[in-house]
């Protein structure tokens, strides 16, 4: 009678969305400051005052009949343009308000992109670990996913990478600063993707498109990840306010082909057609006007790399394995049991709430997530000491 893959997937919800329905029953059962809630990537830093300020004035200034209404279904000429002209001044870039479409959040523009990119056979790559919603993405809009496993670091293994590309390839997914393990892939590493991806494009007579997923853009602690539209010309941006901006339940971000990218008005087309058939036109418009006002503005995202700096050292001095994450705002750790997930099960006990990494494409891990009050974590530290001590014994 109904769609069994939908039904499957409203009854086994995300990993992460399940323990955060799971933390806040618990917290009305004992009290929000007796759990330790390390799941869902929620930003805890209170947006930039231009966000408010512009709020402000919008509300104040514009005519009501404008304020809450209708976009163009690809967005608001004036905040595409904005956007455009960002890019051009910020990283040099060719940009074009006719090639961006204003989207609800990165969840919208990564499966309008790739609606819009997938044919019959088509496979998308992705780097393991990954964002466990990319499957579903990739599956909803009719490809295959392909998960390609990272080095020791978690930075790109080539080698591993070019046997993966074939024919069927139709673009890889690259996400830096990365979720659930804060690599920040180099411009090197970027460098020598593009030339990779050149080489196969020439190979097989198509391109293979590269898809920049950038919610983290901003959260470096090592320096600005580079922007890949500038190292590579088939390149689609997939950019979304959440985090820099501290306006996750907002969902404001866009879609951007660069001219440089072969046939780009066709596929500009084909993302309006995508946006019109998942029924993703006309982003969030009073947000279309905010954000377009403070683009290039940022939360105070040095917090993150003070929660990261007391996590991490604790952690590690108790006998945790880390690698220190160089952006976003995760904690990927090694799990001191071979199952993560009963690992989890186990810290659930203490009140901790830890993500596993089997629905990250990769086993032996849980991601913690640090976007979270200061005090959280200061409190969550005899509790993370006393786990440990389990295994010791």
């Amino acid at each position: 009678m109904f769609n069994k893959r939908m039904q499957i997937l409203g009854e086994e919800r995300s990993a992460i969305r399940e323990l955060f329905e799971y933390g806040n029953r618990r917290k009305m059962e004992i009290g929000a400051e007796n759990v330790f809630d390390f799941s869902l990537g929620n930003p805890n830093i209170p947006a930039p005052a231009a966000v408010n300020g512009a709020i402000a004035r919008l509300v104040r200034e514009t005519p009501a009949e404008t304020l809450h209404g209708y976009s163009s279904a690809q967005g608001l000429y004036e905040a595409r343009a904005a956007i455009a002209a960002y890019i051009r001044k910020k990283f040099g870039a060719p940009a074009e308000p006719n090639l961006i479409y204003m989207t609800c959040g990165a969840a919208a523009s990564l499966t309008v992109t790739l609606t819009a990119l997938c044919e019959e056979g088509d496979e998308f790559i992705v780097l393991a670990p990954f964002f466990p919603e990319y499957r579903i993405f990739v599956e909803s809009a009719g490809g295959k996913l392909v998960a390609v496993k990272t080095n020791s670091a978690f930075h790109p293994d080539l080698a591993a990478l070019e046997n993966a590309i074939t024919p069927h390839t139709k673009a890889v997914i690259v996400n830096s600063p990365n979720n659930p393990t804060g690599a920040v892939y180099t411009e090197e590493e970027m460098r020598a993707l593009a030339a990779l991806l050149e080489k196969k494009s020439g190979e097989y007579g198509k391109p293979v498109f590269l898809l920049s997923d950038e919610p983290y853009r901003e959260l470096s602690y090592k320096g600005e990840p580079p922007y890949l539209p500038a190292l590579y010309k088939n390149t689609v941006v997939c950019y979304s306010w959440s985090k820099s901006l501290s306006l996750a339940g907002e969902r404001i971000g866009y879609i951007f082909i660069p001219p440089t990218c072969e046939n780009a008005q066709t596929l500009f087309d084909c993302v309006c057609g995508a946006g019109r058939s998942l029924g993703f036109v006309c982003a969030p418009v009073l947000f279309q006007r905010v954000a377009a006002a403070c683009a290039g503005q940022t939360s105070d995202i040095a917090e993150y790399r003070k929660n990261r700096d007391l996590l991490y050292g604790a952690l590690t001095s108790y006998g945790y394995e880390c690698t220190p994450p160089e952006g976003a705002f995760y904690l990927f750790v090694k799990s001191p049991e071979e199952s993560a997930a009963a690992f989890c099960e186990r810290a659930k006990n203490y009140e901790l709430l830890l993500v596993p990494s089997e629905s990250f494409g990769v086993a032996g891990y849980v991601r913690i997530s640090y976007c979270v009050a200061r005090s959280v974590i200061q409190r969550s530290l005899p509790a993370f000491r006393a786990l440990i001590e389990e295994y010791r014994k």
